[in-house]
């Protein structure tokens, strides 16, 4: 094995798993929404744009649209489950009108990749012709999958805060893109590089509004945390006033 093949197949695996941990890193956000019971103002739009980017990088990845890429599936596979279950978990906390939408869009994502599937393997017949499909497809599917996190970046601005924002999706979003971006260099690949390389600048946008705002965020945080605690209090000294004058 030469240099760049195993340098190549290093970063595939390193790749492999900053994907997987990239996947797994909101986890925490799900496990806050299934113990408060809702989504607040989490937005479903990152998880719908990762689940239709996974299966069109898996399917860029079999052998029979882009030989030698089997690294690109198995990750994007990995991903595919994962996403699925954030969204069943997303359905079940989110109000029955958020919920419509987000199922009509799984629903046209679901057809749209099966037309995909079957357009390929139909109407062409080479692996350079369906690599050249299906990677046009996939690299804009991957930045839109980079880009959905601008709506919450927007809501950071306005906001000043960074709660809706998870700081571990941000930094392994950087990650992911970096890594894949050097990956697709040995030897290049314009459509794992090219998004891959937009999402490492997106992500280094994240953190940098994650530094900017992190402690306006803990101030606004502990204030709210205060008013709370206030307003408890205040509901247990009327509770209290009015069982003494119930037994006076």
């Amino acid at each position: 094995m030469g240099f760049e093949e195993a340098l190549r197949t290093t970063l595939g695996v390193l790749g492999n798993i900053i994907s997987v941990t990239l996947f797994l890193s909101t986890v925490p956000t799900f496990y806050t929404i299934w113990k408060k019971r809702s989504v607040e103002q989490y937005s479903p739009v990152p998880y719908l744009a990762s689940l239709f980017n996974c299966g069109l990088w898996v399917l860029y990845g079999m052998p029979f649209v882009q030989p030698n890429n089997l690294l690109v599936a198995t990750t994007n596979g990995a991903g595919v489950v994962i996403e699925a279950v954030y969204l069943v978990i997303f359905l079940l906390y989110c109000d029955p009108r958020k919920r419509i939408r987000v199922a009509l869009v799984l629903i046209v994502e679901v057809i749209a990749f099966g037309g995909l599937v079957l357009l390929v393997l139909t109407l062409t017949h080479t692996t350079q012709k369906r690599s050249a499909i299906v990677g046009a497809i996939s690299v804009a599917a991957n930045i839109l999958m980079y880009a959905s996190p601008l709506s919450v970046m927007k809501l950071v601005i306005t906001t000043k805060s960074v709660e809706y924002m998870p700081f571990l999706l941000s930094l392994f979003c950087f990650s992911n893109g970096l890594c894949w971006c050097l990956y697709a260099l040995f030897p290049f690949d314009p459509f794992v590089a090219v998004p891959n390389g937009i999402g490492a600048l997106l992500g280094i946008l994240q953190l940098i509004l994650y530094a900017t705002f992190y402690k306006s965020t803990k101030r606004m945080l502990a204030a709210r945390k205060e008013i709370e605690e206030m307003n408890l209090a205040v509901m247990d000294s009327s509770i209290m006033h009015n069982g003494n004058v119930d037994n006076a």
